[in-house]
């Protein structure tokens, strides 16, 4: 087992001499802000922050605690779900938060590159201007790096038709646990040369390495889209028209699930979101097509339109303006924000197959019976990426601590009987490593840990995270 050191006020001297003065974070107050994220109420305080700019400070940063067994914890904008920032251990927290820069958009090779502190909407908007477009567009897309997006290889909605993060990058510029400094592939559509270190990299949660530059790939930025609304009576029925969306032929640029509460609590949070929904509807699905020629996108949403009446759909609401277009969507983005604000929460991203979504649905509302909690459902249907909030409502201390786990581990157990998996987007980070063992083999679990010691021996990057909570 290792023992990890202690920051010293020597190893607080050696960092202001990497970093300067301004860039070292002491102080209890300050610290507050490197020590949780967005994940439930937890809080890890670290002993020192520390705001790096270049590779090279990074470098010597990682060869200190190297050197003295300290753990350090890479952290962006503290948007992830399952807890991946946490300094778990104390230590040192590298916040990225000032590798900002767009550094090239490259128009002939339809690239850029980019640092990971950079904020995914902004990214988005620099390349627009230029006709260009990257597809990958998390919930927190206005607030989240893109390094994070590349540490849990983000989706978003777009991911349905476009992929997700893991697809646009081509090369990465990492920092080694150790202080190398490496970049992972090359700069092509096509990369057949040896082990695909960029791959690796891509959804290892910042525990291999610490990414300071990378090349993504844009493609042409379609020109028209039509948003639709359509609402069911039934969540289930909702859920079962996804995927005979894509067995007739269509494929959306986004097709997302919105049960009725989380749509209800959206609307009790923002006046500005206005949308009819009848007594009896259960359900929601956001649907979107994208693309060049508009003739196209009527016939193909006319065809989606036939597929929902089929199912049971009420009446369908056609966006009829690009702000009815940002209302639409702003429902959809604020669903998490408005569950967090209306109770005590845990928010599992399961994923399973899109033809399985009804029996996922169901199956999670017969355990929550079960074990009497509510659950809010929502989530990038298309892709069957669903997210699941668990609502702690009249739930005791007993309940929520020591039996929710148990109904939380049989949601897991169903996703893979359904062929799915315990996490789409989030990652596991600290707070799904118990629940690892159902989706993932000793065998798998024990390469991941090999390949982990490759690069980390002293294991001082990220620990605590995917893959154990202790420091073997």
């Amino acid at each position: 087992m290792n023992s990890y050191g202690t920051v010293t006020p020597d190893i607080i001297s050696a960092l202001t001499q990497i970093c300067g003065k301004e860039n070292v974070i002491v102080d209890e107050e300050r610290l507050l802000n490197y020590s949780s994220d967005e994940t439930e109420d937890l809080v890890f305080k670290p002993a020192v922050a520390v705001k790096p700019q270049t590779p090279e400070q990074i470098s010597e940063i990682l060869k200190l605690a190297n050197a003295h067994r300290i753990p350090v914890t890479p952290r962006g904008a503290g948007t992830g779900l399952s807890g991946g920032a946490l300094p778990v251990f104390g230590g040192i927290v590298i916040s990225m938060e000032r590798f900002n820069r767009i550094l090239n958009i490259d128009e002939r090779n339809l690239q850029a590159t980019v640092q990971p502190g950079v904020i995914n909407e902004e990214f988005q908007h620099a390349v627009k201007e230029k006709n260009l477009f990257y597809p990958p567009d998390p919930a927190s897309k206005g607030s989240c790096f893109l390094g994070g997006n590349l540490a849990h290889s983000s989706g978003g909605p777009k991911a349905v038709k476009y992929g997700t993060t893991r697809d646009y990058v081509l090369n990465m510029q990492v920092v080694l646990p150790t202080g190398e400094i490496i970049w992972t592939g090359a700069n092509v559509l096509k990369y057949s040369t040896g082990y695909n270190l960029t791959h690796l990299m891509i959804g290892s949660e910042g525990t291999l390495g610490i990414i300071t530059a990378i090349v993504f790939r844009l493609i042409p930025m379609p020109q028209h889209s039509l948003l639709m609304l359509a609402p069911f009576s039934s969540a289930e029925k909702a859920c079962e028209a996804v995927s005979a969306v894509f067995r007739a032929g269509m494929t959306p640029s986004a097709l997302e699930f919105m049960e009725r509460d989380a749509i209800d609590w959206v609307m009790r949070f923002h006046d500005d979101i206005n949308v009819t929904v009848t007594d009896d509807v259960q359900a929601h699905l956001l649907i979107e097509v994208d693309g060049n020629e508009s003739e196209v996108l009527m016939k193909e949403m006319e065809r989606i339109a036939t597929v929902m009446e089929q199912y049971e759909a009420g009446e369908l609401l056609f966006a009829e303006s690009a702000d009815q277009k940002d209302m639409l969507w702003k429902m959809r983005r604020k669903v998490a924000e408005a569950v967090k604000a209306n109770s005590v929460y845990k928010e599992e991203d399961t994923v399973v197959p899109r033809a399985e979504l009804p029996a996922l649905l169901k199956g999670v509302k017969e355990i929550g019976a079960r074990y009497g909690f509510k659950s809010v459902c929502y989530g990038h249907a298309g892709d069957g990426n669903m997210h699941v909030n668990i609502i702690r409502g009249d739930l005791d201390v007993h309940s929520w601590e020591n039996e929710l786990p148990k109904g939380i581990r049989e949601i897991f157990e169903l996703c893979v009987k359904l062929g799915g998996t315990i996490s789409g987007e989030h990652g596991i980070g600290l707070v799904q490593q118990p629940y690892l063992p159902i989706a993932v083999d000793s065998t798998r679990i024990n390469l991941m840990k090999g390949i982990k010691n490759v690069f980390d021996p002293n294991n001082i990057l990220n620990p605590g995270k995917i893959m154990y909570a202790d420091k073997n």
